[in-house]
């Protein structure tokens, strides 16, 4: 029996978090439900301050890029901004009615574009390391099969079931390979 390779604590206390994966609407619902809760609470407790919501914008930009199923990669970049354009209206304040009040909300935007910036980055880096490793992970899959077909077709293609017309007996010689772009002429 080989021994098991030794694990970090951090290891195993992340191992043990949940890893949800949300489909690219999920990720975009859990974004913007969280930020809208965030603002909210920002603005219950602390008047709306904008630095406590930029600053916790980006852990829930990192999350959400986390939490997305590979498949939705890309919408998580997306999906952030949304929710950070939703959840600053309720820390935008604004007076005098619906003018007033998208008004306050671009201008909040607008002076706190760093942090939506910010959040966007990181999602976005998220996204495009995850996407890497998938791809990687499919190519040495790829490679891994065609060196497990190699080996059977090496183990059997020389092989006749009985003695056959070849350089020796029981085996077959080598084909002439021709490749793909000259078959087709």
């Amino acid at each position: 029996m080989t021994p098991r390779p030794r694990v970090s604590p951090l290891a195993q206390r992340l191992r043990r978090l949940p890893n949800p994966r949300f489909t690219g609407l999920g990720a975009g619902l859990f974004a913007t439900a969280t930020m809208l809760a965030i603002a909210f609470l920002d603005r219950l407790l602390l008047d709306g301050a904008p630095l406590v919501y930029g600053v916790l914008f980006l852990p829930v930009s990192a999350v959400t890029a986390l939490w997305v199923r590979t498949a939705d990669l890309v919408t998580a970049p997306i999906s952030v901004p949304i929710a950070f354009a939703a959840g600053a209206y309720p820390i935008a304040g604004g007076t005098g009615g619906f003018g007033g009040q998208t008004m306050a909300l671009v201008t909040t935007l607008a002076v706190h574009a760093g942090w939506l910036y910010g959040g966007t980055l990181i999602a976005g880096l998220i996204a495009s390391v995850r996407k890497v490793r998938q791809m990687g992970r499919r190519q040495s899959a790829r490679e891994a099969a065609a060196r497990a077909g190699a080996t059977r077709a090496g183990a059997t293609a020389y092989r006749a079931p009985g003695p056959g017309p070849g350089p020796g007996p029981g085996t077959r010689a080598p084909r002439a390979t021709v490749p793909r772009a000259a078959r087709r002429g």
